[in-house]
């Protein structure tokens, strides 16, 4: 054992605060490396008394004291019969501070950077993209049936231009290959093999102490989705709407808004934190866990008032899923499920957390049957007359958008929109200018 580039040897963690310094050291000019605590730097190995705390007080620190934020492997091993602790790590957001100063390795030592270093550092990290790495997946790994269901989906939406002959034709089409070989993006996006996986639990109680199911989720991008919101629709409460001709299934968080908020927590994921995604069920939320921080010069609610700017921290990722509607571009995405959230009388929460970002779905109160059909009714009032509002603000903005562009905006039907534009009319509120084909309505001031 000695020291190299990548390799710090540590006698015991009292020498903690100088392991961190050198962990920010060395990822800032190898991006991974290890450090062992337990072995002098001369490569004596004297052992590390390993406590119960020791593990956690190692990875604390490391956690609290390096920025970008890393999630180091941290164990304890014999070697040569002497316990030691060995700390594995990596990290691609270069530049990294250690106690709010940036150091680079050289040879065995830590130096500390200059203002310029740390800039050209900056320059560097934008020039290199994580999901743009070569993955160790081969095209054989990749899932054929998930790429012509994504073709297929991105052909109906219209946002893409060429037809599917072959998996690596395509992927190449996608900028999802390096020459022969996937990208990381694209081994995340289409491999069943993948890193991804999401764990999804449901608790007896608003804590995380007693579980009453749990479970754990792998595959291809796309098909994680799909069990993740397949899993949450098993678990919540849905009710029946008995008050029109047919019969209604209505669950108690609509389903957009929690396909949608699966759907961001993937695709803007930490994919260097080996964290995964997680889907919790409490007695009174829903949390949808996403390993990734949001910016830190934004807030959740800049994109809820529409004020917020598009921060891709998975381009190509977010370029696939958007061809296939599967996310939509320009930060709408937060707007969305608090719109949707809002009409369908949910709160709904977003919360930073030290460790990543989360959607909290806040269940509603529902009685065992008492008052159903009362509730039901004033929801949909209350709904109408949300619609009714954003129709006329609508009209007010664009006196020449039609029925079916109101529908896609607002989440209802057509025949909705046409109904809502009656009740309009009769209150005064909108007009009609020309005629039944070729008009428009107009907003009455």
């Amino acid at each position: 054992m000695k020291e190299s580039e990548t390799t710090e040897l540590k006698k015991s963690t009292a020498e903690l605060k100088d392991a961190v310094i050198s962990i920010a050291a060395i990822l800032n000019k190898h991006s991974q490396g290890d450090i062992y605590f337990g072995i002098k730097d001369n490569g004596t190995i004297v052992g590390q008394t390993v406590g119960r705390h020791t593990i956690k007080e190692v990875t604390q620190t490391i956690v609290d004291n390096i920025e970008p934020k890393i999630y180091p492997k941290i164990e304890a091993k014999k070697i040569k019969g002497k316990e030691c602790v060995v700390v594995e790590f990596q990290g691609l957001n270069s530049p990294y501070f250690a106690y709010g100063r940036a150091y680079m390795r050289v040879g065995e030592s830590d130096k500390q950077l200059t203002v310029k270093e740390i800039e050209e550092q900056i320059v560097k990290r934008k020039k290199f993209l994580w999901e743009s790495e070569i993955s160790k997946k081969t095209l054989e790994d990749v899932n054929d049936a998930a790429i012509q269901e994504f073709m297929r989906k991105a052909k109906e939406a219209g946002r893409i231009n060429f037809e599917f002959t072959s998996t690596k034709e395509t992927l190449r089409k996608l900028s999802l290959l390096s020459g022969d070989q996937l990208t990381m993006a694209a081994e995340i996006l289409f491999c069943d093999n993948s890193r991804m996986e999401i764990q999804a639990a449901v608790f007896a109680t608003a804590v995380k102490a007693t579980f009453l199911d749990i479970s754990k989720f792998e595959g291809n991008l796309f098909s994680l989705r799909k069990q993740a919101e397949a899993y949450v629709k098993e678990h919540m409460k849905w009710r029946a709407d008995m008050t029109g001709s047919r019969r209604k299934e209505i669950p108690e968080i609509p389903i957009r808004a929690l396909s949608e908020a699966i759907g961001n927590s993937l695709c803007h994921r930490d994919y260097s934190n080996p964290k995964g995604n997680e889907v919790a069920i409490f007695k009174d939320r829903i949390e949808i866990y996403n390993p990734g921080q949001f910016p830190n010069e934004l807030d959740p609610d800049d994109f809820i008032k529409g004020d917020g700017y598009s921060v891709l921290r998975n381009p190509l990722i977010a370029e696939t899923m958007y061809r296939s509607e599967d996310i939509e571009k320009w930060a709408s995405g937060l707007r969305r499920i608090y719109d949707e959230c809002m009409t369908n009388q949910v709160k709904v929460e977003f919360k930073r957390v030290k460790t990543g970002f989360v959607v909290c779905f806040y269940r509603p109160k529902w009685e065992n049957g008492e008052g159903l059909e009362q509730n039901i009714q004033e929801g949909k009032e209350k709904s109408s007359e949300k619609s009714s509002e954003k129709i006329l603000r609508l009209l007010k903005e664009n006196n020449t958008i039609s029925a079916q562009e109101l529908s896609g905006l607002i989440g209802i039907s057509s025949r909705a929109v046409e109904k809502h534009l009656a009740t309009l009319k009769k209150l005064n509120k909108i007009k009609r200018v020309g005629p039944d084909k070729g008009g428009h309505w107009e907003a009455v001031e």
